[in-house]
């Protein structure tokens, strides 16, 4: 199933293996760190946010996120993409795109190392999950 010359289904299954991801990282991994370094405890987190409203913003951008790999890769390397490809790139991206923003952001705003290299391996984490699904499955 493809659409604008993308494989759907390699979007699709990438943003749902990077939101599985997401909660092996933040809810098993580096939950305590994490809560250490925002700053919270798990009650404060909790009550902040009773609602289903981050976790759909945040499989939304898993979606788009997935999306504009898989045409960055199509685009770059066509119907003969490799797996690797998609990892090299992902990897890329992250250091290019995600991590330098998020660095300059938390230092503006004063936050703690720890938050930014653990949501930094977080994302990615995520790149790199993404960019060998699509590579694997191809466009």
């Amino acid at each position: 199933m493809e659409f604008a010359g993308m494989n759907l289904l390699a979007v699709v299954l990438a943003a749902v293996v990077s939101f599985m991801f997401g909660w092996l990282w933040y809810g098993i991994l580096f939950s305590d760190a994490w809560l250490l370094a925002c700053g919270k405890t798990r009650e404060e987190v909790h009550a902040d946010n009773p609602s289903p409203t981050p976790f759909i913003i945040s499989f939304v951008g898993l979606v788009v996120m997935a999306s504009v790999l898989a045409g960055v890769l199509r685009h770059i390397y066509g119907p003969g993409m490799t797996m690797g490809d998609g990892i090299v790139t992902g990897a890329f991206m992250w250091l290019g795109f995600v991590m330098t923003t998020m660095a300059v952001n938390n230092a503006f705003r004063g936050a703690k190392r720890e938050l930014t290299l653990i949501d930094g391996g977080h994302w990615l984490g995520v790149l790199l999950l993404q960019g060998a699904i699509v590579g694997w499955l191809g466009l």
